[in-house]
């Protein structure tokens, strides 16, 4: 049983996306491929686009990769409240390809971000999106002020209470069935 995870943002230095490989590391019953959307990188989505270029293979590439899973955490980095370009992108040529992208899997979605609501509005659009591309969210968290929260050096998060809920959280993904 595989769960891919990924974080939704193309930052070198994302805290989303430690945050999601550290997450990945609390699961115990599954195998965790951490994705990185620098790898699909793709031209700015428009229909012009589409039907000059078809659908990219980087998009049906990553949508292999959610096929080929029986889960998905994502840790959303929030940009202006909203998604980053670069998650709304691939999400929006992936739609294109395939209109129900989570391809009905279960999901733990999280956000973290270094202010005191961690991303919540956009944790709060993915959430209340995410069934419309057939995603199942089983768990979300948002981890507030992640310099605060969270040792880089060592790679975990250092404020008891929410690594007990972030444990929780995940621990949604222990017992997924494969596909």
């Amino acid at each position: 049983m595989k769960i891919v995870a990924f974080a939704g943002s193309n930052h070198s230095k994302s805290i989303n996306l430690q945050l999601v490989k550290y997450a990945s590391t609390l699961l115990t019953k599954v195998e965790v491929e951490v994705l990185d959307l620098n790898d699909y990188e793709l031209p700015l989505y428009s229909q012009d686009r589409e039907q000059q270029l078809g659908h990219p293979q980087l998009a049906k590439d990553f949508l292999a990769k959610i096929a080929g899973s029986c889960g998905i955490i994502i840790s959303f980095a929030e940009h202006n409240g909203s998604y980053t370009v670069a998650y709304k992108n691939l999400f929006d040529w992936c739609s294109r390809i395939e209109p129900k992208v989570f391809q009905n899997k279960p999901m733990v979605l999280l956000s973290t971000s270094p202010g005191s609501m961690g991303g919540a509005s956009v944790l709060a659009a993915a959430v209340s999106s995410a069934p419309y591309f057939d995603g199942v969210v089983k768990a979300s968290l948002s981890i507030p002020s992640f310099y605060d929260n969270f040792n880089s050096e060592q790679q975990q998060l250092t404020h008891e209470e929410l690594n007990e809920q972030l444990k929780d959280t995940v621990s949604h993904l222990n017992h997924v069935k494969s596909t």
